[in-house]
């Protein structure tokens, strides 16, 4: 898909004629920013979407495939953009119930509001000719993808740096999470760093603040890691899936305050493969999600037991997953990454705003109050980017979130990750695919890595025969 603003006209080559979107002049461009409220805004501005025909949209009229596939707006709304000529094919106006054939190139151009982001400034941890190393804020996505374009990483930095800067994000990290960051200047200093994290000739590690009590000493999670459907971009834990490994230790451990049900841990989380998801989802099995995770910590999707040691599937079936997150509004056809997001945004929506009552009133989209910087992050930080020969280490403070409870003694600093690095050589090469267990520690037991036989119980890591000591 090509979006382009409202300022400009763009031509697009197709096989056989050559096709044009012309859109009105915007009278400024990029539109402006405003810091409110500890929150960064971008004014609304005009945009506008073009994409080619997909399969799935073939021989279908225009108006059924804008109600079935972009549910964000009213069919009257789009039935008057189409009308208005606000929905082009090929450049040129057409019925709401034009047949769309292969080939076509549909645009629309409407009204866009960005939802606010932090006005947490990019933070720079270090910076030199080829790279800079950023502390990335919570909420902020990296690229510019469904409702944001100018409220990411990429637009943000380009804006802040004069003289054409363009970054080149060599690590990914999700819209929700925080932390450390690789922002090449260049396509060669990006590819070199992404050949490096591809080869895990550096090591990363992150820090999560989970449920409950995570056990004491270091658990090494090699549960195979399985994308259940390919639509959602949903993964769990299956003995079918890739191969995974993630080592855990814990830091801190948080009793319940007053009006809480449940403590909570802040665990360090070292990913040796890199599968997407791979440390949530190796938390949610192990019992001890990610406290505040929108996805892998939400009893209507997993049931009580929150997907806690079900390897098989025998707890919740994968059908009913999908059903369950069907129901919470995904349309069938979307694509994975896109729906996604989508799907954090409407919940994020349904907790953190409400309608305000007003609309606006270029578009008449309801305006929503503004979400609470609590609800704009995932309590998953990247804490420390590091080389395996020991040639450069990046780390980033602790989040606010991660640091002891006002008034409660605990750790405010992380050291190396030696023990961690120890902990991984100790449970030995990396099963095949399909072949997966859990290495863990007792509680109290020195750190000494265990083989666990069979799923953890009652949420906690169990402590079994010795491994390979």
């Amino acid at each position: 898909m090509f979006a382009g603003p409202r300022s400009s006209l763009r031509s697009f080559m197709a096989p056989a004629r050559r096709l044009a979107t012309i859109t009105p002049v915007q009278e400024v461009w990029p539109p402006p920013t405003v810091i409110d409220d500890g929150l960064r805004r971008v004014q609304p501005y005009h945009w506008t979407y073009n994409t080619y025909c997909k399969e799935r949209w073939r021989g279908r009229q225009l108006i059924e495939i804008f109600e079935s596939e972009f549910r964000d707006r009213s069919l009257d709304y789009y039935r008057d953009s189409m009308e208005a000529g606000d929905v082009l094919v090929n450049g040129k106006r057409v019925g709401p119930e034009y047949v769309v054939r292969n080939g076509d190139l549909v645009s629309h151009t409407l009204h866009r509001h960005e939802p606010p982001v932090t006005a947490d400034p990019i933070g720079v941890l270090h910076e030199d000719d080829d790279m800079i190393v950023i502390n990335k804020p919570s909420g902020v996505p990296v690229h510019p993808a469904g409702r944001y374009k100018f409220n990411t990483v990429i637009e943000i930095m380009r804006a802040e740096r004069p003289d054409g800067f363009m970054p080149y994000p060599c690590n990914r990290l999700d819209r929700l999470t925080s932390g450390v960051m690789f922002v090449a200047k260049s396509v060669a200093a990006a590819e070199a760093m992404a050949r490096k994290i591809k080869q895990r000739t550096v090591r990363k590690e992150y820090v999560a603040r989970v449920v409950g009590e995570f056990p004491a000493g270091d658990v090494v999670c090699d549960q195979p890691i399985l994308q259940i459907s390919p639509k959602l971009g949903l993964n769990r834990v299956r003995a079918s899936g890739k191969t995974a490994r993630t080592v855990f230790r814990r830091l801190a451990h948080y009793e319940p305050r007053p009006g809480c049900r449940h403590g909570y841990s802040i665990v360090r989380c070292m990913p040796v493969t890199g599968r997407t998801h791979q440390i949530r989802v190796h938390l949610q099995f192990l019992g001890h999600p990610i406290q505040n995770d929108p996805i892998y910590a939400n009893e209507r999707v997993w049931g009580r037991t929150l997907g806690r040691a079900d390897a098989s599937g025998e707890e919740t079936a994968d059908e009913d997953v999908i059903s369950r997150l069907s129901r919470m509004g995904k349309d069938e056809a979307a694509e994975a990454v896109a729906w996604y997001d989508q799907m954090v945004d409407e919940y994020e929506k349904r907790r953190a705003e409400k309608l305000t009552g007003e609309a606006c009133s270029v578009c008449m989209t309801p305006l929503y109050s503004d979400p609470g910087p609590h609800e704009l992050s995932l309590w998953l930080h990247s804490l420390r980017y590091e080389d395996a020969d020991g040639r450069w280490a990046y780390a980033s403070p602790l989040p606010v979130w991660a640091l002891p409870p006002e008034g409660v003694v605990g750790p405010t600093v992380v050291g190396g990750m030696d023990e961690l690095v120890e902990a991984e050589a100790e449970a030995g090469t990396l099963p095949e695919d399909g072949d997966g267990d859990v290495l863990a520690a007792g509680a109290e037991a020195g750190g000494r890595n265990a083989t666990v036989d069979g799923p953890p119980r009652e949420g906690v890591v169990l402590s079994g025969s010795e491994s390979g000591r």
